[in-house]
């Protein structure tokens, strides 16, 4: 039987409710800022697809052909595949909705007649993914005072324009975090995997999204870029301190359910343990930085609602 083909009308309506629908999504998925403290950021990395031959060749455990299931939906929107059973809020919900905006996006492509994305040997920044997402969110007391003065340290220290400085700042700050376990009072952590080509997009997403609860950042190091301001007097009042691990890399990353400490010392040791050779991106934001910057029981479950007692 033959399909009958969608009028003009039906395309044009198409075209006008499609955009709406996208922005719509994405705006009721952003968090209302409810900025409570200044606070400190660190990082670097980058997306840069690896040279892969065009034909033939041979790929890494983590790699799929250009025609595999990670395949980018149109207009960079992503097929996601989260990791279920960890975590439920922040990186899932941003993921599934992306999922959800994608299927959207192919279904029109598909009701108006248009072809999705082909394969080919031009595909060779998709034949580089699947690109595994990984968010880490720690509430601590506000008497672990030494981890602030270690973080800001490594902003002032580390070497984030380049991959083994990358590596090696992952490793100093988890270790830093390990090594203060009797200040841990709340904990999350979720994975999910994205195509390669929508990799960058979704990060930076993610990285805005925890950005935007600080009210300033007084410590940044990042790719190279550095700036650091008082930390000023001591506030005895502050209550917490939040620190957010974001990681992208190459090879997948399995970590348990921090439902306790000891969940969330092992995910911190795997987080440490990821290669230089896989580590794309890595970004550390944290609050309060400056002494003076308070971080109340009452803004850590509002900015952070994902978190869990442990």
């Amino acid at each position: 039987m033959e399909m009958k083909q969608p009028g003009t009308w039906q395309r044009r309506l198409a075209m006008v409710l499609l955009p709406v629908l996208v922005v719509a999504l994405v705006v009721l998925s952003l968090p209302q800022p409810a900025a409570a403290a200044r606070g400190g950021r660190v990082g670097g990395g980058s997306f840069a697809p690896r040279s892969l031959p065009s034909r033939g060749g041979s790929f890494r455990g983590n790699s799929i052909p250009s025609g595999g299931g990670f395949r980018g939906g149109g207009f960079g929107f992503p097929f996601i595949i989260p990791f279920f059973g960890f975590g439920g809020g922040g990186l899932l919900g941003m993921l599934m909705l992306f999922a959800v905006v994608g299927l959207l996006i192919n279904g029109f492509r598909s009701a108006m007649g248009g072809a999705g994305p082909t394969g080919g040997s031009s595909d060779v920044v998709e034949r580089d993914g699947p690109v595994t997402l990984a968010q880490v969110q720690i509430g601590l007391l506000a008497s672990a005072r030494q981890l602030q003065q270690d973080l800001r340290q490594l902003a002032a220290t580390a070497d984030s324009g380049t991959g083994t400085g990358l590596q090696r700042l992952l490793q100093d700050v988890t270790l830093a975090l390990l090594r203060n376990p009797e200040y841990w009072a709340y904990g999350n952590g979720e994975v999910g995997q994205v195509g390669f080509r929508a990799a960058e997009a979704t990060f930076n997403r993610l990285s805005m999204t925890e950005r935007s609860k600080l009210d300033g950042e007084t410590t940044t190091n990042v790719a190279g870029q550095r700036s650091q301001g008082d930390a000023g007097q001591s506030a005895a009042a502050n209550e917490y301190i939040a620190v957010t691990l974001l990681v992208a890399s190459r090879c997948p990353i399995k970590l348990p359910k921090p439902t306790t400490t000891d969940d969330l010392r092992t995910a911190l040791r795997l987080l440490g343990s990821i290669p230089s050779g896989d580590l794309l991106r890595l970004e550390v934001i944290w609050q309060p930085d400056g002494n003076e910057d308070v971080l109340t029981s009452t803004d850590l479950v509002t900015l952070y609602p994902e978190l869990q007692a442990l």
